[in-house]
């Protein structure tokens, strides 16, 4: 049996004990000390009663203290349930009463949102994390330190099929659902990265997107806590201290999503200085523009494309830094232990630069969505995951993604994908977000729709960007329309949120 991860870092205090592990401000903990924080913690949970199984649920921004109480419910066999603060309390209370959370860990500057929680699901107890008791709460701190470094006894010892987070989906559409990962998830996402990013223990990786996503955890923050490398936290993106950061603190390994390199590019600090020592600079989670690609390039900066999701921990694909420029707009090809395929509606395999459905499994996959079980089986089809996503393969088994299944539409019998048309629109130099979208239509049945942010101090009308596409796209492929905003709908991974653009504008 292989034990939980929460292993890691109790090897780590034998390998490399005295190893910077993590870095937030001021704070800098050794893995030793790390670890002894970690088992402080567990005890302080099982004192409160919680043990192998229990749901545990944490609404904070990135911190040292969310890193230690991802290890801590590992240690225990403990399921969390991380929360997203830019929710309502009426949406975050679906998930604590869904989940069945019944305690919380919180940020003091959330202090209101966890009150009006506790008020509305009875929560049985919530922590602060830090000194200060407030809100009824107890103090994180101080419960720490009526504890030892030793060990915790779990009353079941994890392994990695132990299921140890479970991670909402963003809720674009409908409730969100749960998806449960097990430890085993993400010991493999850790082996999948490690094998494909050539990984050591020198890399150091700033955590800048926000641990209640899964791109906060599995990239690449349990990837180098497995590795024995330095996770160095950035408690919520702001370009300027995120440029400073890469530079102060010799960055070598930077993950983001699309949006996050549009800001940092456009800010007027932006530089390829800082990214001196960062030898992987990797885009994920929403599509990258293929405009964006040759802009950092031109800055001397190989920007490369990944591919996940929460359902796979969340690793799928990733596209080699050499071909990041020759095959721009791929997602590379199948990590190590992951295999894809395109596929159509009856689960037959494409040739090669057909577009069908992206699926994928392998033994990083959740094991289902927490209380769902409709849901899980319409999301499997035997051991292969749908990921819901339209692709193609090349001959060289790199995928491109079309796009999103739900976010293609047919107009005039003919099918559309925005991402191809939202690529077109970045072209122009002055557009600093698009987003494409069908809307109803009588005549075609659906059109499309551009939703347009243009650059500070730029100009740009409805008449060049038609003028732009034409030529470039088919005519069928050309918005309808164009809207000018000053910003665009987002969650927390940076993807747009179409629904709420439909809405706005139907």
């Amino acid at each position: 049996m292989i034990p939980g991860i929460g292993s890691w870092l109790t090897k780590r205090t034998v390998l490399t004990p005295d190893k910077e592990a993590v870095v937030d401000g001021e704070k800098r903990f050794t893995y030793r000390q790390l670890n002894g924080r970690v088992n402080r913690l567990s005890k302080t949970l099982q004192g409160l009663g919680i043990k192998s199984g229990d749901r545990l649920s944490i609404l904070s921004v990135n911190c040292v203290e969310y890193v230690e109480t991802i290890m801590a419910a590992a240690k225990l066999g403990v399921m969390l349930v991380p929360l997203n603060w830019r929710l309502t309390p009426t949406e975050l209370a679906f998930i604590l009463n869904d989940s069945g959370a019944e305690t919380l860990l919180f940020h003091p500057d959330l202090m209101e949102t966890a009150k009006s929680l506790h008020e509305k699901v009875g929560l049985k107890q919530i922590m602060v994390l830090g000194r200060e008791e407030m809100g009824g709460a107890s103090a994180y701190e101080n419960l720490l330190e009526t504890q030892t470094d030793d060990e915790p006894i779990p009353d079941r010892p994890p392994d990695l099929d132990t299921p140890h987070i479970i991670m909402y989906t963003a809720g674009t559409t409908g409730q969100p659902k749960g998806a449960v990962l097990s430890q085993g998830a993400s010991f493999w996402n850790a082996v999948n990265l490690s094998l494909a990013m050539d990984f050591t223990s020198g890399d150091r990786n700033l955590a800048v997107l926000p641990m209640f996503h899964i791109g906060g955890i599995g990239l690449f923050t349990l990837p180098m806590l497995y590795m024995g490398g330095t996770v160095v936290i950035q408690r919520t993106f702001e370009p300027a201290q995120t440029l400073a950061l890469l530079e102060s603190e010799e960055i070598t390994l930077f993950f983001g999503v699309a949006a996050i390199f549009l800001f940092l590019i456009q800010h007027p600090q932006f530089n390829g200085e800082a990214f001196r020592k960062v030898r992987l600079v990797m885009s994920g989670g929403a599509p990258l523009p293929v405009s964006l690609v040759y802009q950092y390039r031109n800055a001397g900066i190989m920007l490369q494309q990944g591919f996940g999701m929460s359902e796979a921990a969340p690793s799928i694909a990733t596209l080699e830094k050499d071909l990041a420029v020759k095959k721009a707009g791929s997602i590379g090809k199948a990590l190590m232990h992951v295999e894809a395929l395109v596929v159509n509606d009856q689960m037959n395999p494409l040739p090669p630069d057909q577009v069908g459905e992206l699926v994928i499994q392998g033994p990083n996959l959740m094991q289902g969505y927490w209380n769902r079980i409709d849901a899980t089986k319409e999301a499997f089809s035997g051991d292969w995951f749908h990921t819901g996503d339209l692709a193609r393969m090349d001959a060289e088994g790199d995928i491109y993604i079309v796009d999103r299944k739900k976010d293609m539409f047919i107009s005039g019998g003919e099918n559309v994908y925005p991402a191809e048309v939202e690529n077109a629109i970045y072209e122009l130099p002055q557009v600093s977000e698009a987003a494409v979208i069908g809307m109803k239509d009588e005549k075609w049945g659906e059109v499309g729709m551009a939703a347009v942010v243009v650059k500070e101090g730029q100009e740009l009308t409805r008449e060049e960007v038609i003028a732009h596409l034409k030529g470039r796209l088919a005519k069928y492929k050309i918005p309808k329309s164009i809207v000018f905003t000053d910003n665009l709908p987002r969650n927390a991974a940076g993807k747009v949120l179409k629904n709420v653009l439909r809405e706005a504008h139907s």
